[in-house]
């Protein structure tokens, strides 16, 4: 028997580029698609080609919940080439409810996940053995909570029940609804940033009324951000003005320390002042009472008297003849002495 080339493309060897439509790139293997168990798959057989997983969904707001999902998905064998069908806007709005994003813009979020191989746009919203077949698919990855939709309890049943079901773990705290429950929370906050940034009332389907509130209240934040700002700029005036006033004061009070620490040393009662003055007066006693001399020093000569006495004061003569006889006989008594 004549073998069949196998053709199966396999998983990107980068990740440099989008991932490839079903339609441009799609499996062309004549050989028969053997059925795989996990346990095989999970051994990496077989060697030939990559184990074929397939998951679908929505895909609405693609967030990191989506991502990691799809990056279990991957990772559930060795060797696996993950292809992911993405519903249509006519099937999910008739099923689920209207999108934010349309199909197109769903889809190329998807081709742009690095974890995606394959897209397969305008999956069917049930599983068909036809469909399988088309796209050779071994698993079909999705969280184990049963999917109730289309009147069935669960989409997956009867993949389950084939043995093809492998389940991925749901990431818990962010989906599609509690990002779409946040943006109608918070819808007055995003309508006054989007028509300060230019969209018309129209555009956001915002009354006449609304839109003069919400620009009145953008004007009323401006406002507020100006005083804040002003507040800000305030402080930190205040906060360098009493920097500089504690460093004036600090520099005020060492240079008052350091000028009566001075007057103290020039002025104070041991200070420089008073020991000069000191000095100063005891020069001046001694210069207006000056010491006695010693009685050892010699004394100066007398000078000779005269003659006679009452001529020592030529302003008073003797007052009488008889004082004059009476001093003449004393001079005469005493040059007898003398002989």
């Amino acid at each position: 028997m004549e073998e069949t080339e196998h053709t199966c493309p396999r998983a990107r060897p980068t990740v440099a580029a989008p991932a490839p439509f079903a339609n441009e790139t799609s499996c062309h293997c004549q050989a028969p698609h053997e059925k795989l168990t996990i346990a095989q798959a999970r051994l990496g057989t077989p060697v030939d080609r990559p184990v074929r997983v397939y998951a679908d969904g929505i895909f609405d707001l693609f967030h990191s919940g989506h991502a990691r999902a799809l990056m279990q998905a991957k990772n559930l064998f060795p060797n696996s080439y993950l292809l992911v069908g993405v519903c249509s806007d006519e099937l999910t709005h008739k099923y689920k409810g209207f999108t934010v994003m349309d199909e197109n813009e769903r889809y190329e979020a998807l081709r742009h996940c690095r974890y995606v191989d394959e897209v397969i746009r305008d999956a069917p919203w049930t599983l068909s053995a036809e469909f399988l077949e088309k796209h050779k698919i071994d698993f079909v990855a999705h969280d184990d909570i049963p999917y109730s939709s289309a009147g069935s309890d669960d989409v997956y049943k009867h993949i389950k029940e084939a043995g093809m079901f492998v389940p991925t773990q749901r990431t818990e705290g962010v989906s599609t609804s509690d990002i779409i429950t946040r943006i109608v929370r918070d819808y007055d906050v995003y309508a006054r940033r989007n028509l300060q940034r230019g969209y018309t009332a129209k555009e956001l389907n915002v009354s006449f009324i609304n839109e003069k509130k919400y620009r009145f209240q953008n004007q009323v934040d401006k406002m507020k951000e100006k005083v804040k700002n002003v507040e800000e700029k305030s402080k930190e005036f205040v906060y360098k003005v009493e920097e500089k006033s504690h460093d004036l004061i600090q520099k005020w009070e060492e240079k008052s320390r350091e000028f009566i620490g001075n007057f103290l040393e020039l002025f104070g009662p041991d200070g420089t002042w008073k020991q000069m003055f000191q000095e100063r007066s005891g020069r001046m006693l001694q210069a207006l009472s000056p010491r006695q001399s010693p009685s050892s020093s010699p004394t100066r000569e007398r000078s000779p008297s005269p003659p006679f006495p009452w001529m020592s004061n030529r302003s008073s003569p003797p007052s009488s003849p008889k004082a004059a006889s009476v001093s003449i006989s004393s001079l005469s008594e005493g040059d007898e002495d003398e002989k």
